[in-house]
């Protein structure tokens, strides 16, 4: 990934500071993962067992002290695009009570949702009056609010997953296993800007209808519905997109079924408005499916934030009342799916309220799609 200027990742760090303040937090304990590349730049080349951990206090928004295992102190300083204090450790010292020197205990603190259970039981036996919830619950809109600058890179991974499916459509698929397709998929996803894939689903016919089938030896045949949820990440940032083909003809039922999915679709990205919250959006495609009958066959969720992993919060599913602000980036994504039968699925990733971000238009639109391809259903060989 290209870091972005060290003045980005400072305001991020402050931001993240006056979140927890405002929450009633010590602080954030940021361990290796997206956080962790998120606040400072820095991946480690593998996580081991060793503690790493930035501590991001909420009474020194201009401060930030990166405990770090003595042996990888070099690469971090090397690695992450600086601003922050290091605390090296040695092995043979206990690294929860050098970390400990930077917390209060019984202090309250946001922990990455990646960090090792390991290191989150050696600080709380370490500090026992301290107290620890994970990130997502204590600060959940942490990385939310997408910057132009994610944007755009968010817009680029979508645009390299539009040209994925344009490519795919055009080679043949009855005859070939799923395996086969998913397989070129993920090659093509290498070469439209990706530097990882993180999954390639082919459901063909019956399969179709399990929203998470992995790809298998099933051979696609004339007459199936296949559906297609492929993405990665392109210079950090992810794609995510479902399309539905159908192998020849379709049937009017399946048409139908179709239609009413990407009618679904679109009531989702239109009630991406001022005032609406997550749980609108899901309330909005969902509804669609419910008056067509298909309600007891719409099993998921409607949505999931992206970023720097192709899963983050927020979730557009009922219950979750946080309100939709600028630059959220998250997929809308309703299906409809019949055991035994086949299923349908359309999924686009879309920017909410979109504030100067290269590539994008965001007149007059509330949500704008990042993927871009068309939503008819598309007949195959």
């Amino acid at each position: 990934m290209t870091p972005f200027a060290p003045h980005v990742y400072a305001e991020r760090r402050r931001r993240a500071a006056a979140q927890a303040a405002e929450s009633g937090l010590d602080g954030v304990l940021v361990t290796p993962g997206p956080d962790l590349t998120y606040f400072l730049g820095y991946t480690p080349a593998a996580e081991t067992e060793r503690l790493t951990m930035l501590v991001i206090g909420a009474d020194d928004p201009d401060g930030a002290t990166a405990v770090v295992p003595l042996l990888e102190a070099h690469d971090m300083v090397v690695g992450a695009v600086g601003g922050v204090e290091t605390l090296p450790w040695s092995d043979g010292e206990d690294e929860h009570a050098v970390a400990a020197r930077l917390l209060r205990d019984g202090g309250r603190y946001a922990i990455s949702d990646a960090a090792w259970a390991l290191h989150v039981l050696g600080m709380q036996r370490t500090l026992p009056s301290a107290s620890f919830a994970a990130v997502t619950h204590a600060l959940p809109l942490l990385r939310a609010a997408k910057a132009p600058e994610e944007a755009a890179r968010l817009a680029a991974a979508g645009a390299g997953a539009d040209a994925v499916l344009a490519e795919i459509v055009r080679r043949p698929f009855a005859g070939r296993r799923e395996r086969d397709v998913a397989t070129d998929l993920a090659e093509l996803l290498r070469a439209h800007r990706h530097e990882q894939v993180d999954f390639t689903l082919v459901c063909a016919g019956e399969n179709g209808a399990d929203p998470h089938h992995e790809p298998s030896d099933r051979v696609i045949r004339e007459g199936d519905m296949v559906v297609m949820d492929f993405g990665g990440l392109a210079d950090g940032y992810g794609s995510d997109i479902t399309r539905t083909v159908h192998v020849g003809e379709p049937t009017a039922e399946e048409r139908e079924v179709h239609d009413v999915v990407r009618a679904a679709q679109q009531a989702g990205v239109d009630a991406v408005r001022p005032g609406a919250t997550c749980e609108d959006v899901d309330r909005a495609a969902r509804g669609v499916i419910e008056d067509a009958g298909y309600g007891e066959r719409f099993i998921h969720r409607t949505g999931h934030g992206i970023g720097l992993t192709t899963h983050e919060p927020p979730y557009m599913v009922a219950g979750e009342t946080t309100p939709i602000t600028p630059g959220m980036c998250f997929s809308v994504e309703p299906g409809i799916y019949l055991p035994g039968r086949f299923g349908v699925r359309i999924e686009d990733v879309v920017v909410a309220f979109p504030q100067d971000v290269p590539g994008v238009d965001d007149a007059p639109h509330a949500a704008v799609r990042l993927t871009t391809s068309q939503h008819e259903l598309l007949v195959v060989e």
